[in-house]
């Protein structure tokens, strides 16, 4: 039957191929079976009244077959019974509903993968062995599922993740939107986002922000969503918004409705947007976005105001501004965030900046040209104010923007690029400052030139500093890098009135 056929039921329901489908062919058939047998029906006898072969039925009612639409009306009138009962999606007994889950379970790549013959699932499987066998495959699933990502999953996932946004140029319109709201309803109207707004976003979802001092030390906040509560640091980290965007990051989770992840894909994609809705409250765009526009008229775009005005981190309001530059101003951009190593922590580009990257599609990890901008900045004796600089690439000339910076775990730049043609509105522009990159090509700046090589080739033999997190895989559990244990015992701790017995 083509997918556009339909039939009319006794009840006078018309029904398409496409709601039939719509029901699983194992849950059709075991609803059929049901039906037959309530009728004291065998299936030569059920074939014999709907014109079907006993072996066709057989098929359908243990799932292997699909049932056209025209069979299904006329084995629904020899069982007596409205079509709409052969459609339900419920299984028709608790017997059955094991049935079809162990059937489920023994078709997934996942079973298939372990090399194990089938159970045949039949009346004669005894009550406790079908429920111990699907209690085994829920196991089974449920431990994949939260199975560690090792270092080339999340790389996958990340790049994944990201490739995405770059699509949107960035933005997510829809996160935009609730979180105006959001901010407009606590009293927000411009400047810095207060604590005390954060503190009524919560109260007007029903949450408490509770500051502690002893949160489980792979959190970085915890929710208590039964008794309503969101737990924090009870001090900021350093750059003065910290505890606003941890705050409004675990405040997201509720707002933008999310499930626990079942992927590791859809951690990232999580975070990904709780951090979003962070940065759309603290620089609101009904107001970051007149605010860039106005600098832009004046020909005097700079990060470093931008992150003053709202009270920000200088890399919190250069990852606001790839949100905004191109929805809002028309240009595109890169941002870039290296280590003093040199590889690139963070990375996003919609303006054809090159960028290596490794077989999975990966950019963070990976070594930035030393002649870029965001390497070049390191030399510099001033860090207080932006490096400003023009690099002759591959791909075209770019001017950039550079901060400096430092962490307990080591230096940093923060850089925001745009193509040539856009630098007439950033202040900084009529920088001197100029470099050539052929990257990725080797030859660039990770060959050692030939003499230097004849030198020191065979003369050299240093230590490398191993970085551990390359060779630490991730926590299992449903929130991957998070110790499960730690934070349970966290949450008995606290909960109002539940003391460790």
């Amino acid at each position: 039957m083509p997918p556009s056929a339909a039939v009319v039921g006794k009840d006078r329901q018309i029904f398409t191929y496409r709601e039939v489908v719509a029901t699983e062919p194992l849950t059709i058939g075991r609803r059929i079976r049901h039906f037959r047998t309530r009728a004291g029906l065998t299936l030569d006898a059920l074939g014999e009244r709907a014109g079907a072969a006993p072996s066709q039925l057989s098929q359908i009612e243990n799932g292997r077959r699909e049932p056209r639409l025209s069979l299904l009306q006329r084995v629904a009138d020899a069982l007596g019974v409205p079509l709409t009962d052969l459609l339900a999606e419920e299984a028709p007994t608790p017997r059955d509903a094991l049935e079809i889950e162990l059937e489920r379970a023994q078709r997934r790549p996942l079973y298939a993968a372990l090399g194990l013959p089938g159970v045949k699932v039949s009346q004669k499987l005894p009550m406790a062995v079908l429920e111990s066998l699907v209690g085994l495959h829920g196991e089974l699933a449920r431990r994949e599922s939260e199975s560690i990502a090792t270092p080339e999953q999340a790389r996958r996932a990340n790049t994944a993740v990201r490739l995405g946004m770059q699509a949107r140029d960035n933005h997510l319109a829809e996160i935009e939107d609730v979180a105006e709201q959001m901010v407009r309803r606590a009293g927000y109207e411009g400047g810095a986002l207060t604590h005390r707004m954060v503190t009524v976003m919560a109260q007007q979802l029903g949450l408490e922000l509770v500051h502690v001092g002893d949160l489980p030390p792979t959190t970085r906040t915890v929710t208590d969503l039964e008794n309503r509560r969101i737990y924090l640091p009870s001090s900021s980290i350093p750059g003065g918004h910290g505890l606003r965007s941890l705050a409004l990051q675990a405040i997201a989770h509720r707002v933008l409705g999310h499930e626990r992840p079942t992927s590791y894909e859809a951690f990232l994609g999580q975070r990904n947007e709780i951090n979003y809705f962070a940065a759309a409250c603290l620089m609101p765009r009904f107001v970051a976005g007149p605010w860039l526009e106005a600098r832009t008229h004046d020909r005097d775009l700079a990060i470093e105001d931008f992150r003053d005005a709202f009270g920000v981190t200088h890399e919190a309001a250069a990852r606001r501004f790839t949100n905004l530059a191109t929805v809002v101003l028309g240009i595109r951009c890169h941002f870039l965030r290296v280590q003093e190593d040199g590889t690139l922590y963070r990375g996003y580009e919609n303006d054809g900046f090159l960028l290596r990257a490794d077989v999975t599609g990966a950019i963070e990890g990976q070594p930035v040209c030393r002649w870029f901008g965001a390497r070049s900045a390191f030399t510099s004796h001033d860090r207080t104010t932006e490096w400003y600089q023009y690099t002759d690439t591959p791909g075209g000339t770019f001017w950039c923007s550079t901060q400096a910076g430092a962490t307990a775990s080591g230096d940093f730049t923060v850089t925001i690029g745009v193509p040539f043609a856009q630098s007439k509105w950033f202040r900084g522009r009529d920088t001197s400052t100029r470099r050539t990159s052929t990257c990725p090509d080797d030859a660039c700046c990770r060959r050692p030139a030939a003499a230097m090589t004849e030198r020191w080739g065979d003369a050299a033999w240093p230590s490398a500093r191993m970085r551990q997190h390359v060779f630490g895989p991730l926590p299992t559990g449903a929130f991957p890098g998070v110790d499960q244990t730690d934070v349970y015992d966290f949450l008995t701790r606290h909960a109002p009135g539940d003391a460790v017995r």
